[in-house]
């Protein structure tokens, strides 16, 4: 039987209410219904707890997906949801600690950052290749038939899944600095070992090697990253093939990567190196207010730990309240999710469809309300 493995996070609060509830029915946000509508019945749930980084169960989905808003969770409705069956349930001083697993998951090699892993951990449902999913649900097995009891931190096991709250002033803002007038070049931004130019690159081979056209902003085609310029990549344009008023072109040239099919914008892409990501939301916002129907796909870049700070930054309410939201047009790629898919892919990159790849590595920027 073809199965395929998804990520189900918890924390233990919210483990312990699915058990209580007869472990039959597991539950997501809605903003992932997109991606829950790809789980069939006879897939496996791989059961994880954030707050200790550990695998605690496995369950086998026994319907397709549905929406439902009863009761079972007090932290959140979580109304996407599924019939499962418990197949394996540890105990919190039984669970599988994830990164005991670091020499044998795929998702551990070419990590740029100690704790990049930790991007495939963030939100669910999100699906494991073949390898990594078998070799989870192999050790889940093995610590229900052989336990081995280690110690854990039951504060954290404990956490609650409410992290942020619109009502409350938890929005940073933004300083001059972080809200230029115009793109300039300036020296490159590193951070955890990784160059914005890197990305760049990345991106716009990416694009190139899935058949597409690219385009980086003309002020950062004198950029090079050991000793690669990035006007030297394939499929480079000259110029945009875009006939809208000049504000509007202008916000548009100035984001970091784009990538086209034919004569049509499919994606933008604005590459962040630090916790200041206020300005590339600035210029995505600025492109859904003067275009709200423009159908761009837009994402942020950056190192896994910043997504805290972009789903924040992200759902104010200036950006909120956008005819288009954007939490709802803007979704996020982590630096090391990535580089990790595209190694894994190797020379059958170009052998996949662009909007599959994107779905796969970008989260969403949405929270419940």
């Amino acid at each position: 039987m073809l199965r395929n493995y998804w990520l189900d996070v918890f924390t233990g609060k919210t483990w312990e209410e699915f058990l209580r509830n007869g472990a039959n029915v597991a539950g997501f946000r809605l903003p992932r219904r997109n991606y829950a509508k790809r789980i069939r019945p006879g897939d496996h749930l791989l059961c994880y707890i954030s707050g200790i980084s550990r695998m605690i169960g496995i369950v086998e989905v026994l319907s397709k997906m549905y929406i439902d808003e009863t009761p079972i969770w007090s932290d959140s409705v979580f109304p996407v949801r599924f019939k499962v069956k418990l197949i394996y349930k540890l105990m919190p001083e039984t669970a599988v600690p994830i990164e005991t697993l670091k020499d044998e998951l795929t998702i551990f090699r070419h990590l740029s950052t100690l704790n990049g892993w930790t991007a495939y951990f963030r939100g669910s449902p999100s699906q494991f290749n073949d390898v990594d999913g078998k070799k989870m649900l192999l050790a889940v097995k093995s610590a229900f038939e052989k336990p081995i009891k280690r110690k854990y931190d039951k504060e954290q096991y404990k956490k609650s899944t409410k992290q942020y709250d619109s009502k409350k002033d938890s929005y940073t803002l933004p300083t001059a600095e972080a809200v230029p007038k115009k793109k300039t070049v300036k020296t490159p931004k590193k951070s955890n070992n990784i160059f914005h130019e890197e990305m760049q690159i990345l991106l716009i081979n990416l694009g190139a090697k899935l058949g597409l056209k690219v385009w980086v902003p003309l002020e950062d085609r004198n950029k090079s990253f050991k000793g690669k310029a990035l006007s030297s990549v394939l499929n480079m344009l000259d110029e945009l093939p875009i006939n809208f008023d000049e504000v509007t072109n202008r916000a548009i040239e100035l984001i970091d990567v784009l990538w086209l099919k034919g004569d049509s914008i499919v994606a933008a892409f604005e590459v962040e190196n630090t916790s200041m990501i206020y300005s590339g939301l600035l210029r995505m916002s600025d492109l859904i207010s003067m275009r709200p129907n423009i159908d761009i796909n837009l994402f942020i870049v950056a190192p896994g730990e910043s997504y805290d700070s972009v789903l924040c930054e992200i759902n104010r309410p200036t950006f909120s309240k956008l005819k288009i939201p954007l939490k709802k047009a803007c979704r996020f790629i982590s630096y090391s999710k990535l580089q990790n898919e595209i190694k894994t892919l190797g020379k059958k990159i170009s052998m996949i469809k662009y909007e599959g790849f994107l779905d796969f590595i970008a989260d969403s920027c949405e929270m419940d309300e």
